[in-house]
């Protein structure tokens, strides 16, 4: 393969395929089969890629690549290292089942605008890529920046008054956030470092102002608008205008993570762990984690509306990550990077059985739920399987960042915080578990319609096997957690974990 293939060129083909894809979409159109494959033949196609970029960080490479220069002196480039690597992998994999979720969801509900929907995926998932591989603030700001503008479209892509109010509070929040706060620490943060580069261990020099540091981390924590730190998170729960298989891989892998994986790379790359655990600003900010953590647990705890019960939960997930790059020791670092996987796969079903459950059923609200896990066992299996791993209950692959939390707490000398950890967790089995308990357990609300749906399960087969498999993966990641955790150990100074 090496005849054929570099690490730079892979590199490259991370942005390539994607963008192809984008642009041969439309010349589909109105072949939908066609249009589809492309999709699919991206998506393989890319997974490959970051497979085998994977496989050269794992052996100590570090590809790069550079694009470009501008304004004499800010380089645009690509420079892929485990972090990056991972979010790669969990986008690209989970763009090849979303799109399987896709092709029934929009086809079994009629959707307008098929063919412009999936091209901007595809143009979203190029922008995941180029900040997956972002060697400094600048390329990845601009790829941030992208990813924002290519999903705009998505979330209002029903059209209507309700997608257009959700629209506009999305942009206005994230691009709001981006050109008030992220622009200027990155800014900032060149005027202190000389250098936006990404570099383990941190770029700040010895005896840089504490002051200014704890600026400059408020102002990343808060700019970073797609981690959805409140107060910065009601364009999550407006984005739910979009149709599911937005929310699924957008709202529940790309977006949200883009986001939180943007932090913890800020954190361990610009700051460095050293620096950030001495900033004043990340104890306060770890605090302003934990707080969202609860807070938004206990607002989707009110929410009837699945899909706003989802989001809230995404909102105090999300935080689990800012929490755990907050803590700024070894097993925080690591257990907010572990997080970011296993959340993806817990998630991305949750949404994808919302998604199966409109589909065939035509319900969106937990209240509506009764006794349709009879006729749909498979779709409330794997919801039961996903809330599992949400909730961080072993052996599903959510009870390891959880765990890795909590001795990260303990090592920062904020064992209290564990208490917001406890405290989400036992919300979280109070809004997700009943669920598919009401849904096998509860008598049928209308069982001549029920018995209906329990007819269509076979039309709309290709809603139900894709959550099917995403459980699967919550469960099997459970005992790959701890290779994960090598892998990203590189991204701390001396390797990590003693």
């Amino acid at each position: 393969m090496d005849l054929y293939m570099t690490p730079q060129i892979a590199l490259a083909l991370l942005l390539i395929i994607p963008l192809v894809a984008a642009a041969l979409i439309p010349v589909f159109g109105k072949q939908q089969n066609l249009r589809e494959a492309v999709t699919f033949l991206a998506g393989f196609a890319l997974l490959a890629t970051v497979i085998y970029l994977c496989i050269d960080v794992a052996q100590g490479g570090r590809p790069e690549l550079h694009l470009g220069t501008f304004a004499g002196k800010f380089d645009f480039a690509l420079k892929l290292e485990p972090l990056g690597a991972t979010f790669a992998a969990i986008a690209s994999s989970l763009w090849i089942i979303n799109s399987i979720f896709t092709l029934g969801y929009m086809r079994g509900n009629k959707e307008k605008n098929q063919t412009r929907f999936f091209g901007f995926v595809a143009i979203a998932i190029a922008a995941c890529m180029g900040m997956a591989g972002s060697a400094n603030l600048i390329t990845l700001f601009i790829f941030y920046e992208a990813l924002t503008l290519s999903t705009f479209p998505l979330v209002t892509h029903k059209g209507d008054a309700k997608a257009k109010r959700g629209g506009t509070i999305y942009a206005l929040i994230l691009m709001g956030t981006s050109l008030a706060l992220f622009l200027p620490a990155i800014i900032g943060t060149y005027v202190l470092a000389g250098t936006t580069d990404f570099v383990v261990g941190g770029v700040f020099p010895e005896g840089t102002s504490l002051l200014a540091t704890s600026l400059l981390l408020f102002l990343f924590a808060f700019g970073i608008g797609k981690a959805a730190l409140m107060p910065t998170h009601p364009w999550l729960p407006n984005a739910m205008v979009a149709p599911t298989p937005v929310s699924a891989l957008l709202h529940a892998v790309a977006v949200v993570k883009a986001g939180v994986f943007t932090m913890l790379k800020v954190v361990t790359y610009t700051f460095g762990p050293s620096l950030a655990a001495a900033t004043p600003a990340s104890t306060w900010i770890a605090w302003i984690a934990a707080f969202s953590i609860v807070m938004a647990s206990i607002i989707a705890l009110r929410q009837d509306n699945l899909k706003a019960r989802l989001a809230y939960s995404t909102v105090s997930q999300l935080s689990y990550v800012t929490l755990g790059a907050m803590l700024a020791v070894s097993m925080g670092i690591l257990g907010g990077g572990l997080q970011i996987v296993m959340h993806a796969w817990g998630k991305i079903t949750l949404f994808m059985c919302a998604g199966a459950i409109y589909t065939i059923a035509h319900r969106t609200n937990v209240s509506q739920l009764d006794g349709l896990g009879r006729t749909m066992p498979f779709v409330f299996g794997a919801f039961l399987v996903g809330a599992l791993s949400i909730i961080g209950i072993p052996p599903m692959g959510g009870s390891w960042p959880k765990f890795l939390l909590m001795m990260g707490a303990v090592d920062s000398g904020k064992a209290i915080l564990i208490a917001a950890l406890i405290a989400s967790s036992i919300l979280n089995i109070i809004y997700l578990v009943p669920i598919a308990v009401r849904g096998f357990m509860k008598a049928p609300l209308d069982p001549v319609a029920d018995a209906e749906i329990g007819l269509l399960r076979k039309q709309h087969r290709w809603v139900i096997i894709p959550p099917v498999i995403t459980a699967i993966g919550s469960l099997v990641l459970f005992f790959f957690a701890g290779g994960i955790v090598d892998f990203l150990q590189p991204i701390l100074p001396g390797g990590g974990l003693p």
